[in-house]
């Protein structure tokens, strides 16, 4: 007890204060957790927002990089804009090897996508996978099957110009050794006539086209380019001709310059073994002839001069002009009778064209 004062009291002690307890009640139990929610779902907003941005974004870097996956009509996809690198293409659509693909494509479905690009004139054109492609086009006809009217295909982003087309075209058969060396050579023939790949000279676009390949199957392959040049009208089987043989009769070919007795030969072969056995007595026979004359017939591989401002360049079966002028801007019939006077002077007969 405090001390009493004069007055005879003491103070008034205050009690302790006490603590008055406030439990939440139902209402502002609710109104916490609706807060409490709206934050946790406002976080997961944002994260899902920032999650989509990313996966934008790389989809977006996917699909300009010819990543992503489409399907398309096989209506909606033509054939005609750039050449196949198979030789004898309707052979291939009714070989045993297609009849095994379009068994798996209707077991299993297509497993591998073509690659199409924009032509010219806008619509789908076939860059890879013509196989799958014909497949497909084959199994709709037989069946009338609605599943096999569409296909998967990778669409090619940009403009990767002519030669980037026919490089993709051959690179997957050659990577899986799927072309022979004829087939290879006929798409460079075909491909130093495009005007559009820009390179006139076949021996050039042979390390352009098939830059990933070894210097001697590309040492073939020029081989097969001068064989077909030469011969390629008169062979009735030229996927049935060996490497070696290949080379060989290259090698004989120019050793002897013209050979029209093994043209008469071929253009009467009924088989492949019997192409090929022309061929090899062509070869048998280049091997018997002397020396000295083997030499004094074998030709140049190419020189080359100039005439005013014109340089050129003559190999066998070709004569290349280079010039600074424009020469598509040239009236076609001014060429022509430039080309006629060329041809009446290298034949020996009396020029027609009017000078």
């Amino acid at each position: 007890m405090a001390k009493s004062n004069k007055f005879g009291f003491a103070p008034v002690e205050a009690d302790a204060p006490t603590r008055r307890e406030r439990s939440v009640g139902p209402m502002g139990a609710a109104v916490r957790e609706a807060a409490e929610s709206l934050t946790d779902a406002t976080d997961a907003k944002v994260e899902k927002r920032r999650q989509n941005a990313k996966d934008a974004e790389a989809f977006r870097a996917a699909q300009d990089e010819g990543r992503v996956l489409i399907t398309l009509d096989l209506s909606d996809i033509a054939t005609d804009d750039l050449p196949r690198d198979r030789m004898d293409l309707d052979a291939v659509a009714v070989s045993d090897e297609m009849e095994e693909l379009k068994a798996s494509i209707r077991d299993r479905g297509q497993k591998e996508p073509i690659e199409v690009y924009r032509g010219p004139s806008g619509s789908y054109q076939l860059k890879k996978g013509w196989r799958r492609f014909t497949a497909l086009s084959q199994l709709l006809a037989e069946t009338g099957d609605s599943r096999f009217g569409i296909i998967m295909a990778r669409i090619e982003r940009g403009d990767e110009g002519r030669l980037a087309r026919y490089i993709d075209m051959v690179e997957e058969n050659v990577v899986r050794e799927d072309l022979t060396f004829a087939e290879m050579a006929q798409v460079v023939i075909i491909a130093a006539q495009d005007d559009g790949v820009g390179e006139p000279d076949p021996d050039a676009l042979v390390a352009r086209l098939y830059g990933s390949l070894h210097k001697m199957k590309k040492s073939y392959i020029r081989n097969f380019v001068f064989l077909l040049s030469q011969l390629g009208d008169v062979l009735p089987f030229p996927k049935a001709i060996s490497r070696n043989l290949g080379a060989d009769v290259s090698r004989a070919f120019k050793a002897h310059g013209a050979a029209e007795a093994l043209r008469d030969k071929l253009q009467g072969c009924q088989s492949a073994d019997e192409q090929n056995k022309a061929l090899s007595a062509f070869v048998e026979a280049a091997k018997a002839v002397p020396q000295a004359q083997k030499k004094k017939l074998e030709p140049r591989e190419k020189f080359e001069f100039h005439v005013g401002n014109l340089k050129v360049t003559a190999r066998r079966g070709e004569c290349r002009i280079v010039s600074k002028d424009d020469f598509a801007a040239i009236p076609k019939p001014v060429l022509e009778r430039a080309i006629k006077a060329f041809e009446d002077e290298l034949r020996g007969r009396p020029s027609e064209v009017p000078i």
